[in-house]
């Protein structure tokens, strides 16, 4: 799993202030000639199509087995057509995994290997998984142990074609924790800083409305350059920006932003839109959150992500839903000082693995898994990371696992 895009191991170990180890246009230049391997056959910028300005790109691949259409976003516009294509290629590659599986019951296979704790796993109320249930397993690595550890398969691969595969139905399948990167030490903290991003939500949506509102940003105290930037074109194109600190007791930065339009002629027919972000450095979690919701905002005004149904835009364009996000951004006093959010200054994406880490491991998360996802002809870093005991994607349905169900006293 050392591999990386780039031949220099020392330059791959040691990251920029922004955690890459090569600049966008390098890995843009060095994805462009595989695109009609990945089916890719469009890559369009489509920021002119709002008017805040930060840089959107939309990654066409039709035939894809799960989303046709993959979004990019950054403070340039080749960071954002990096995002956009990196994230439809680790997508791709977990639609054809490759690796060796295992079909058996867990009652069955637990006495002959190392097996992942199932109750540590995410699953919806309807899950029908027990221990003695046939079900597709593929290996990964475990971090703290340096081993391999089996994993069910459906919380690896994103080939959502039916008939899905026998077993399918017991765990959360998403995109929660792929990732891919310019090293693979770059996908795989890519990737568990979303595991801990998703934790952080599903942890703070349960809060009450009041102990939410003490968790607003005031994004006067932010001086970063960048996020200071970005805040003010949201401003210029007349859109209000709301920033919460969710962060858990896992002590990494995780910010939630929400947009609405205030003013202007087309405020009743743009929807709101939320973005999060996590990362050590506050300031790159902060502007993750910026730049993810301008892109989720620009996502429903391109109209053409394959997941999004006619009744999430009449239930978001209505005056009612907008106006109740524009009173909240209105009416909630900011509390909370950016500078007083703890910060990291490792210099290397070892040492940010390390802390990632160590910082799961005070609150009692003992494990990191692995599963390395890259094909040797294509030399891209893909991963699928996997956090027994963080918490799953808040969708409905979505069943409550012990951290959260100590968060509610339960």
């Amino acid at each position: 799993m050392e591999q990386a895009l780039v031949g220099d191991l020392d330059r791959a170990l040691t990251s920029t202030a922004w955690r890459r180890i090569v600049p966008a246009e390098q890995t843009v230049a060095r994805l462009k000639p595989l695109l009609p391997v990945f089916g890719i056959t469009r890559l369009a910028n489509v920021t002119g199509l709002d008017t805040i300005g930060i840089p959107v790109v939309m990654c066409n691949r039709p035939n894809s087995r799960a989303l046709a259409v993959s979004q990019g976003k950054g403070v340039t516009l080749a960071a954002a057509k990096a995002s956009a294509l990196m994230e439809s290629v680790e997508s791709w590659h977990a639609e054809r995994v490759t690796l060796p599986l295992k079909f058996g019951a867990f009652e069955d296979l637990c006495y002959s290997h190392h097996m992942v704790d199932p109750d540590k796993l995410p699953r919806y109320v309807d899950s029908n998984w027990t221990p003695y249930a046939q079900t597709l397993w593929v290996e990964g690595r475990s971090l703290a142990h340096q081993r391999g550890i089996w994993v069910p398969f459906e919380m690896v691969h994103t080939n959502y074609t039916v008939p899905l595969p026998t077993g399918h139905g017991g765990f959360q399948a998403s995109s929660n924790g792929l990732a891919s990167g310019n090293h693979v030490l770059e996908a795989v903290i890519h990737g568990l800083s979303e595991v801990i991003e998703r934790d952080a939500l599903t942890l703070w949506h349960l809060k009450s409305d009041e102990e939410q509102e003490q968790t607003r940003l005031d994004l006067e105290t932010v001086a970063d350059p960048i996020c200071r930037d970005l805040i003010a074109r949201f401003h210029r194109a007349g859109v209000e920006v709301g920033v919460w600190d969710i962060t858990s007791n896992i002590g990494v930065p995780v910010f939630l932003c929400r947009i609405v339009q205030a003013n202007g002629d087309h405020a009743a027919t743009i929807r709101p839109a939320i973005g999060c972000g996590a990362s050590l450095v506050r300031e790159i979690a902060l502007a993750r959150a910026l730049t993810e919701a301008a892109q989720s905002r620009l996502t429903f005004i391109a109209g053409t992500r394959d997941d999004i149904r006619r009744e999430d835009y009449e239930r978001f364009l209505s005056g009612e839903e907008q106006g109740r996000w524009l009173a909240r951004l209105r009416d909630e006093a900011p509390t909370r000082d950016f500078n007083a959010i703890p910060n990291w200054t490792g210099l290397s994406l070892r040492q940010d693995l390390d802390e990632l880490a160590n910082r799961l491991a005070r609150v009692g998360i003992d494990d990191v898994i692995v599963v390395d996802l890259s094909r040797p002809e294509f030399n891209i870093p893909v991963v699928r990371v996997i956090v027994p005991g963080l918490e799953g994607v808040d969708h409905p349905g979505y069943a409550l696992g012990r951290r959260a169900r100590a968060a509610k006293g339960i």
